[in-house]
């Protein structure tokens, strides 16, 4: 399964989409950040004042990993491999 994201909206919508499919609440995710559940509530609703380490931390939390490809392009996931 991937995901597009363009966008602070988009990655607060991947986060919260892994984190349901998780079966968590957000206070869980946030204690597995070691952050509060507050925090975790602004980055799903793409607060654009959300610092990169916490979205990289709810993807660790959550299994994720990013991968980027140029527009129009196609991710090779052999390579990643």
């Amino acid at each position: 399964m991937a995901d597009l994201v363009r966008s602070p909206r988009m990655a607060g919508d991947l986060v919260r989409k892994a984190r349901l499919g998780a079966g968590w609440t957000q206070a869980e995710l946030a204690a597995r950040m070691r952050v509060r559940q507050a925090t975790v509530s602004k980055l799903e609703a793409g607060a654009p004042a959300t610092r990169m380490e916490v979205f990289f931390d709810a993807m660790t939390a959550l299994g994720l990993d990013l991968v980027a490809n140029k527009r129009g392009g196609r991710a090779d996931f052999v390579k990643l491999i």
